[in-house]
Formats: structure tokens, C-alpha cells, sequence
């Protein structure tokens, strides 16, 4: 992978636009869009400021996949603008692909960030030379009942807001949730989900040291991109570590082999120079988390052969709260022995 653009980082008082590229979550449950804007300017003193259609009714924005692509390009082309945050996921912002225009984001860099269904306008990023976040929404993570996980909060000051190299990931150790609490009920803002207890990261496999660029998003995400304009060319997948997380559909171990056998179709698996995976998204028992670690192994090591690709699991990152964010094309450091994950360089800059 070619070095990417970084974006400027980000500064108290700075503008945030909130894009609604997928679903309309804002307009559909304005109560919890308004707990994440709150929280995000509160813990971070930044100016969050609507788009044209961020809060259109989700119906129509269904219908109107040119208008959410509109309001990104007009958010990257605005000089006011510092920064982009998807508002919430969904599964149809593949369809703002050929109303981007990708040029004006190659022209205009600035911080965009987003999960899930943002996987897409991230390779369109990626395929305009820009590097982005894959973080927390402005609904999902920051709009976090009871207030903000620490954990998400330090992340997104060191990734977004501080130009030094980023340094070690560390897992989080004060406990996850997957816990649902229904958003159309504004007396769950107030109530602090239950935890799970952490239980670190997961080394499955790997001996040395091996560095690469990230790259990745949500697996059934990017099983949809294979094919389109914004999909990497074959070598662009060389020195990279790919990142891999499952959505909140939670899709069995036998459809992570199948996405997994894909990508190996394409030349990716024997390219990258490792694998990072998210913990298991949407309701799937911890117990069963041994489940998804065999289904990787199946394809890289029993199908692929790579038996000495790092493959670190039950990570932090995706669909599991509190997140952390990676920063796509920034060059990643796995010590194996150590068990040492390290993003070597800043991912913004001055």
C-alpha cells in the first residue's frame, strides 16, 4: 500500500459534520443523535454541525442515496469543516458510490470516521489517497448511555487530536457491553449498560516481528465492496495488515470462513503481514468466541498454509464497546513474542 495522506488533526473549538451515509438513525430516533452530540462536544470542546439531509426522515433518505453522498462531498469541500463523523451504520451506503466524488475528497483532506457500513466510505478514501478512522459514530460510542467509555474517549484524543506516533494499542481492561438497551426510550440514556469482564487480546499464531499498513473494516462489509470501483487492486494489498470485525447480525463462524475464503480467491490473505480481528459483534456468548478463532484458523492456516501470519483476536475494535480506533494506512508493528501491537507513526498531522 502506497503511503496516504494524513489528515490535520483536530483542535478544541474545531467543526465536526455529522453525515448520515446509511440509515437515518438521527432522524429516526433524535433523542439518542442528540445524548452523542452532546457528549462528543462536551468531552472534546468541538462545534458539531448538521449537514443538509443528516436529519432527514430515514425513509426518504433511503430513498435519496445521492443526497447522503452529496452531504459528504459538501463536508469535505467546506473550508469551515475540520473534521467528518458518520452519525450510525446501517447497510446501503454502497449505493452513495457512484455520486462520490472522489477527487474533491483527494483535495480536501480531513478527518472522516465511522464503523460498520462505513467500511465503504472509508475504500472510497482509501481510493482517493486519504488516510481515515475507523472509530466510534456519533449515535454508537459516543452516544454511550451514562456518559462515555474512557477507553473509547483516550483513544480518540490520541488518534485524532495529538500528532506524536500513536505508540502500543493496549485492550481494554475495565469491561465490554453488549448489552441492548432500547435508544427509542430516553430513560436508558441515564442507565449505564451492564459489563462483561475483559479477558485481553488473543495471540492465535505468529512468531517475530512483522509490520505492515492497516487496512480493513467489517467483514460482511466488505464481502459486498469485492468487485466495485473503490476495491483495492491486487497488489495494493502487499505489506499490509488486514483488520477484521463482525457486525451486531452476528454471522456464524461458517460465514466468517466463507468471507475469509473469498478474500483468499482475491490474493489478499497471502499478501497481508498480519491479522487483527475484532471481538465477535452482536450477542454471540463468550464461550463461543473459540468458535470464530478456528473458523480464521481453517482458512489461513489449513486452506492457506500461513501458518506464521499473525493473528491477534478478540480485540477491541468494531462492533464491541468500548472501541479504539485504527487509523487506515498507518504503518503497525506486531511483536509476536511480546505480544506487542505498536502503530509506529502519528496518524494526523499538524
Amino acid at each position: 500500500m502506497q503511503s496516504l495522506t494524513k489528515p490535520q488533526n483536530l483542535h478544541p473549538g474545531d467543526k465536526v459534520a455529522a453525515v448520515s451515509l446509511s440509515w437515518g438513525g438521527p432522524g429516526a430516533l433524535p433523542a439518542r443523535y442528540q445524548a452523542g452530540v452532546r457528549q462528543l462536544e462536551e468531552a472534546f470542546n468541538v462545534q458539531v454541525v448538521e449537514m443538509p439531509h443528516t436529519l432527514a426522515d430515514p425513509d426518504w433518505l433511503h430513498a435519496h442515496p445521492q443526497a447522503r453522498a452529496e452531504d459528504l462531498i459538501q463536508a469535505f469541500s467546506d473550508p469551515h469543516i475540520n473534521a467528518i463523523f458518520s452519525t450510525i451504520g446501517g447497510d446501503d451506503s454502497i449505493r452513495t458510490l457512484p455520486y462520490l466524488d472522489l477527487e474533491v475528497i483527494r483535495n480536501n483532506p480531513k478527518i472522516f470516521m465511522g464503523y460498520s457500513d462505513s467500511t465503504i466510505t472509508h475504500f472510497a478514501c482509501l481510493k482517493a489517497g486519504l488516510g481515515s478512522f475507523y472509530g466510534p459514530s456519533i449515535m454508537s460510542g459516543f452516544g454511550e448511555n451514562a456518559g462515555l467509555f474512557p477507553y473509547m474517549a483516550a483513544s480518540v484524543r490520541k488518534t485524532l487530536f495529538e500528532s506524536q506516533p500513536i505508540g502500543a494499542l493496549s485492550p481494554n481492561t475495565d469491561g465490554w457491553s453488549d448489552e441492548l438497551l432500547d435508544w427509542g426510550d430516553p430513560k436508558n440514556q441515564s442507565i449505564s449498560r451492564k459489563r462483561k469482564p475483559c479477558t485481553g487480546w488473543k495471540f492465535l499464531q505468529g512468531r517475530g516481528i512483522h509490520s505492515g499498513r492497516l487496512i480493513g473494516g467489517c467483514i460482511e462489509v466488505l464481502d459486498w465492496l469485492r468487485g466495485t470501483d473503490v476495491w483495492p487492486d491486487t497488489e495494493e494489498w502487499e505489506d499490509t495488515i488486514l483488520f477484521i470485525e463482525t457486525s451486531e447480525e452476528a454471522p456464524s463462524p461458517q460465514a466468517v470462513e466463507r468471507m475469509l475464503r473469498s478474500l483468499a480467491a482475491l490474493g489478499v490473505l497471502k499478501r497481508i503481514h498480519g491479522l487483527l480481528v475484532g471481538r465477535p459483534g452482536g450477542q454471540v456468548p463468550p464461550e463461543q468466541f473459540a468458535e470464530y478463532d478456528q473458523a480464521i484458523l481453517n482458512i489461513m492456516v489449513e486452506e492457506e498454509g500461513l501458518k506464521n501470519t499473525p493473528i491477534v483476536t478478540a480485540m477491541d475494535f468494531g462492533h464491541t464497546d468500548p472501541m479504539l480506533v485504527l487509523p487506515y494506512g498507518a504503518q503497525t508493528r506486531i511483536d509476536c513474542d511480546q505480544q506487542i501491537i505498536e502503530i509506529t507513526e502519528s496518524a494526523v498531522g499538524e
